[in-house]
Parts: structure tokens; sequence; C-alpha cells
């Protein structure tokens, strides 16, 4: 059964599940990130079966996630390079790293992320880059953009006017 696209609305966050929504795709990120660039490493890592391993993979190519290049003619192989729009992606790996050791690992945190200079954890938070201020901060809320149109506005203003944001 195909599932519905929701790439098509204005909204940032749909457009962007729309590309990476579906968690092999978001887990085939990470491991780009961590180096890994040929369909036998990713199946490996993963345990994901060949044919969906190929359906997301083509997937975030056509989504400008990755780039596949050929790098052996016979027989023909090909590996996944991090486009600069995938590599964009590492911040959003970085913050769910610390969101779900916070909430979902009572075990302890198994993965952290560490400053290589010193060997310290890092602790992820997203920050607003003109202010430098943590975007958790109560004085930031969403707001329509300038190429925001109906629904977006709507939204807001119902928002803004209901006193939630």
């Amino acid at each position: 059964m195909q599932r519905k696209s929701i790439g098509n609305t204005q909204c940032p966050i749909a457009r962007s599940l729309d590309r990476v929504g579906e968690w092999w795709s978001i887990l085939i990120l990470r491991d780009c990130l961590q180096g890994l660039t040929r369909f036998d490493e990713f199946e490996k890592s993963l345990g994901i079966a060949s044919n969906m391993l190929t359906r997301r993979l083509a997937g975030l190519v056509d989504s400008g996630l990755l780039e596949r290049r050929q790098y052996n003619d016979r027989p023909p192989r090909f590996e996944y390079i991090l486009t600069e729009r995938g590599r964009d992606f590492e911040p959003v790996l970085a913050t769910l790293l610390a969101w779900g050791n916070r909430h979902f690992a009572p075990e302890g945190p198994s993965v952290i992320i560490v400053n290589r200079e010193t060997g310290e954890a890092a602790d992820p938070v997203v920050i607003d880059r003109i202010s430098g201020r943590a975007l958790s901060d109560p004085v930031f809320s969403t707001a329509p953009g300038p190429a925001a149109e109906g629904e977006i506005r709507d939204r807001h203003a119902h928002l803004l006017h209901s006193g939630r944001r």
C-alpha cells in the first residue's frame, strides 16, 4: 500500500518528514554520517532486507540527501555519498540522540557525543545562531514566514489568538 505524500504542503516539518520520516531512511543517514557508503555495509549494519534498502537509498538519492556514485564497472557497484543537504541532517540526528538518551534510556545512554579533543561528553541543544539562546527558551515561537499562505497563516493566527503561542 502506497502511503500518502505529505511533502506538497507548506509545512516545513511535513516536507522534511516526506523525505526522511521513515525510520530506515533516518538510520541510513546515521550510518552515512558514521562513514558507511556501500550497499553491503548498510545491509550488514541495519539488518534490512535488500529490496527495502534499495527503495530507501533510491528515495534518499531522489530527495537530494545522497549521491549515487559508481565505484566498480564489473560488476557495477555503487556507493552512496552524503550531499550537503544530507550532511545538514547531522544536527537533527544529534538532537534525536540526546532526546532518546534523556527519555528512552532508563539503563543510561548507550551512545553519546564526545569532544574528540577533550573526551568530554557533549549535551546537544538547538540554539538561535543570532542570539545564542536555546530555542527551548519561551521567548521563541513559530510564526508564518514570508512564503506562508492560507493554511499556515490561519493556523498561526488561531494559535496567537488562543494564547497558545
